[in-house]
């Protein structure tokens, strides 16, 4: 496949992806339904929701600096947090495009060669995504009574130890693939898992790393609080239990990485993630619907100014 049809594909397929997801849900939720829902919720909630939303973005901006300064340079502020906004724009429009873009920025106002920039946004992903696996882990231990019941409901004692032994098999079996094969995909694979070791351990190796890991930590626990906050703004669910909140925000992270911004993918992950807890489809939805346009405005509205500031900002408070 040549490559401008690859770059197209690449655009076209998660858009048209979220556009069929967007009707799909709109099936299962009239839009007059929605528009109800929108009219009764409570927006002081939220607005705590986006408030917390910033502050975890300022924080992301902040721990950027960590870094950068052991390569030699020091990041200004502003420009990190507006380079931050515009990313999360940008990805609403081309995949992953955000990452480029904020490298590009730190190249053309800060200086540090785009290949760093990109190196330190590669790192920083590696540890939010160390994190994000940690929240699952945590969630899983903590409603492991409730997982386990929900996944073998219905299976005896017997076939529960066999599907057990059958699982570990297969682990087993990924585990010598992984250690002996030689195809190009799993030398590809190894190559991923071993640069996603190396990036965890680099953290360790920073001048500023415990402050790094506050900051990560921050970062996460924002981003937990202003989907928790944000179920109060519904009265349909604003007793959810905080096992479903959990669940919810975890099927609602992965959704993002689905389509731009997890356009259409976003209610519908939360949908199905709060079904387990037989709660109504009508609230799911509205609340995905809720909490995925309210952190989008935010975003599109934040990454719009920070574009258009950024040279200006930059020619008034030029370095060279």
């Amino acid at each position: 496949m040549n490559t401008p049809v690859k770059s197209i594909l690449k655009i076209a397929l998660p858009l048209l992806l979220g556009g069929i997801l967007v009707w799909y849900s709109l099936q299962k939720i009239p839009i007059e339904t929605l528009i109800v829902y929108f009219k009764n919720a409570n927006y002081l909630w939220i607005g705590l929701g986006v408030f917390l939303g910033i502050l975890s973005h300022i924080s992301r901006a902040y721990r950027w600096k960590f870094m950068i300064e052991p390569m030699g340079y020091t990041l200004g502020f502003p420009n990190s947090l507006m380079a931050v906004f515009s990313a999360y724009l940008i990805n609403y429009t081309v995949p992953r495009a955000g990452e480029v873009s904020r490298a590009t920025i730190l190249a053309n106002y800060e200086g540090v060669p785009f290949e760093k920039g990109f190196g330190t946004i590669v790192a920083e992903r590696v540890a939010d995504a160390l994190v994000m696996f940690l929240i699952v882990i945590i969630t899983f231990f903590l409603e492991f009574d409730f997982i386990y019941n929900f996944l073998f409901a219905g299976i005896n004692f017997k076939n529960q130890w066999l599907f057990l032994i059958f699982i570990i098999a297969i682990l087993f079996g990924l585990y010598l693939i992984f250690k002996k094969g030689e195809h190009p995909l799993i030398l590809k694979l190894k190559a991923f898992f071993l640069g996603f070791l190396e990036g965890v351990l680099s953290i360790f190796k920073m001048k500023k790393k415990w402050a790094f890991i506050a900051h990560t930590l921050f970062i996460w626990g924002m981003y937990v609080m202003m989907f928790y906050v944000t179920t109060f703004s519904l009265d349909a669910i604003s007793n959810l239990p905080f096992s479903a909140v959990l669940i919810g925000f975890i099927a609602a992270g992965f959704s993002i990485a689905l389509t731009n911004g997890g356009i259409g993918a976003y209610p519908l992950a939360i949908y199905a993630a709060f079904s387990i807890f037989d709660i109504a489809e009508g609230p799911s939805l509205a609340f995905g619907w809720i909490m995925w346009t309210s952190q989008t405005v935010m975003l599109v509205v934040l990454g719009g100014v920070s574009l258009i500031l950024l040279p200006f900002y930059n020619k008034f408070n030029s370095k060279h």
